[in-house]
Formats: C-alpha cells, structure tokens, sequence
C-alpha cells in the first residue's frame, strides 16, 4: 500500500492515512541504589518530547513513546561505576525486538522569544503539515544511519476547541496532529537511539527528537 524510500516521508502523503489514536504516554523512572548505582525503569517505553518551530510560521511540541508488546516490561537500565547494563530480570538484554511501534503527537506551542498580538499567531495547519517531512535514524554514538523500513500506520488530526465558544468563528483552525509508525528494529543494540527529523521543504530542520535507552 505504500511506496517509502528509507527514513523518509512527506507529511503530505501521510495526511491520507486512516486515524488510530496511539497509547497514553508515561514517564520511565529513576531510582537511586546502594553501592552508587543508578536504575532506570523502562515500563511502558521509551518516552521522547521536543519542541520545534519553523522559520516565520508557528512553534510546536513533539510528544510521543516507543514500545513493544512484552518487551520493556520490567526492563531495567543500571548504570553504575562498571558501566551501563539493560537487565530484564536476571537476564541482560542487548537487542531490541523483530520491531516496535512509534507513536507521536504534535500541537502549536506559542515562541518563547516572541510577543505577539492576539489573533497573529501562525499555527500548524493542514497545508502547512503538507509540506513538512519525517526522517527516522539510528543514532550510535555520533553515527547517523538511516532508520530502514519504517511503515506509517496511522494518522489523526484532532481538533481543537476554541477557548470561547462566541469567539470561535473569528479563530484559525487548531489541531492537533497524532501519528502512528512501525519500526524495524531486530539486531539493533539497544544502546542505539531512534532519532525524528522534521525538516520543512528547503531543508529546514524544524524539530529533532531521539528515543534513547
């Protein structure tokens, strides 16, 4: 069904998927051990958040989580004076699974480093979307390497209400923008980070997130 060539896609093509909404999003967490270890808790995924902007047009926020079914459950990362480990248990884990499933929200934020006059801002509307573009890497250590195979799944634009109902006809349509992806990723060491690129047309990169262990 669809045509993709490596680690990239136009917005524009994606904005013809059929809506899914992704899983709710949560936070892994740190807890301190003895003997100066650090162990992260990776239930429910990797998280990953940014914020964006694009040159005179609007600011946003990139949210989202990689997971697997099974595969972060209870899985582990200590970090201590020996170096890092993934443990699930009482096993080390190397690798992430045959593939998981990237799931990422974006809606307008306001720029920090603008004041603007109510009823000026731009916001990230359809035909603006279109012209964005998706890239998706592996990142090891400095190394880039294209994130092969990845499939778009799914896609929704939510709106927005407007804040005053008596108000709303004189507002621009807000949205919010909802993806879905799934990602190859059998051998690669989970010591690797899944990076996004959203670039705009003439190369632009607006936002760049990595989903890191």
């Amino acid at each position: 069904m669809f045509r993709r060539p490596p680690a990239f896609f136009s917005l524009a093509a994606l904005l013809l998927l059929a809506a899914a909404a992704p899983a709710a999003f949560a936070q892994p967490k740190q807890a301190q051990a003895k003997h100066e270890k650090t162990v992260w808790n990776f239930d429910g995924g990797i998280s990953l958040i940014t914020d964006g902007s694009i040159p005179d047009g609007p600011c946003f926020r990139l949210t989202g989580r990689v997971f697997a079914p099974e595969f972060f459950e209870n899985l582990k990362r200590v970090d201590s004076e020996l170096g890092t480990i993934y443990r699930r248990g009482n096993d080390v884990v190397s690798v992430f699974p045959e593939k998981m499933q990237l799931h990422f929200m974006m809606y307008d934020m306001p720029c920090s480093d603008q004041i603007q006059a109510a009823g000026t801002r731009v916001y990230l509307t359809r035909s603006l979307m279109e012209t964005l573009r998706l890239s998706f890497f592996w990142k090891h250590g400095m190394y880039l390497r294209p994130a092969k195979g990845v499939t778009p799944k799914h896609l929704e634009a939510r709106p927005v209400p407007a804040y005053g109902a008596e108000h709303a006809t004189d507002l621009p349509e807000k949205y919010e923008w909802w993806f879905e992806f799934e990602v190859p990723s059998e051998n690669v060491p989970v010591t690797d980070s899944l990076v996004i690129l959203v670039r705009t047309a003439d190369g632009y990169v607006a936002a760049r997130v990595a989903a890191r262990m």
